[in-house]
Order: C-alpha cells, then structure tokens, then sequence
C-alpha cells in the first residue's frame, strides 16, 4: 500500500465531505456556550488594597469548576506588555513569598483594569506602543485611544511604577 493510500485513509470521511461541498446535516446546531468563561473573572482586590470576600467566594466557586470545563490556562492581556512581572508574581506565590506577591499585584491590578475593562483592545494597543511593542492599528468598528485617554493609560502605568 502506497504512503499516500495510508495517510488519506482515515481523511476519507472529511475527504468526501469536502467534495459534497461542506453541506451542512440537517436539524439543530449545537451552540458554543460562553457564559462560564466570560465575562472573566475579576480581582477581589480594590487598588485601596481592601478585600472583598463576596467577589474572592464567588471567583472561587468558579475556579473550582473550569478545571472540570476542559480550561488549562488565560488569556492575560496585562501579559502582552508585563509578562515579566505577571511570570514574577507567578513565581512569588509558588514559593510562598505572599507579602511580596500581594505588593506586586497591587501594582498590576490597576494596568489589567485599564487593558481590559476600562480601553479595551484599543488601549491594550496603546500600550504596547508605550513599551515599545507593535500594537497596531485598531480595525473597525473599534477607534483608537483619544490623546486624553492615551495620558490616562500612560498615567496609570506611571503610577504603578511600570512607566
């Protein structure tokens, strides 16, 4: 039997698919199911350093189930432009250094908040292009950050001392 006879005989099935045109069988579509995995999961730490144990319960009881959902990892975007520190942190709470753990999350909370809830995709961009990464342009239907929301994000990079 030829290699090439071996190697498409199990494409067969998708083979013969793909020459039907990729039809689609009739009945119900299942649907992809989103809500356990976003929105995501937020801080129970305000940048005041202030717990709140409503928010770290409810992100537990979620954590424990995304394990069981197939979820092996995140999506960090802070990690695009402070992988190092975020690598940091990691390292820190493996090796049970909590203060300084805690120390350096508070100063990440407030950049993660601006990267993702408070300017989304178009302010993690812009700060990427503050540290000198290549953040690009944004596409349509998202408009770039206004010159006041660029010293806003810088400000609050500067603040937490990564600027």
């Amino acid at each position: 039997m030829a290699l090439s006879t071996c190697l498409a005989s199990p494409l067969r099935p998708a083979l013969a698919a793909l020459r039907r045109g990729l039809s689609t069988p009739p009945g119900p579509q299942p649907k992809l199911d989103l809500r356990g995995i976003f929105p995501p999961l937020t801080t129970p730490f305000s940048p005041m350093q202030e717990v709140d144990y409503g928010q770290l319960e409810g992100n537990l009881r979620h954590y424990a189930s995304i394990p069981f959902r197939g979820a092996s990892g995140g999506i960090c975007a802070l990690a695009n432009v402070l992988g190092a520190p975020l690598c940091q942190l990691e390292h820190l709470c493996h090796q049970g250094r909590w203060q300084e753990a805690r120390e350096l999350q508070q100063r990440l909370i407030e950049p993660n908040a601006a990267v993702t809830r408070r300017f989304g995709i178009p302010g993690l961009k812009k700060a990427m292009d503050l540290f000198g990464y290549y953040g690009g342009p944004c596409r349509a239907p998202l408009a770039p950050l206004s010159p006041a929301e660029v010293e806003e994000l810088r400000g609050i990079f500067s603040r937490n001392g990564w600027l």
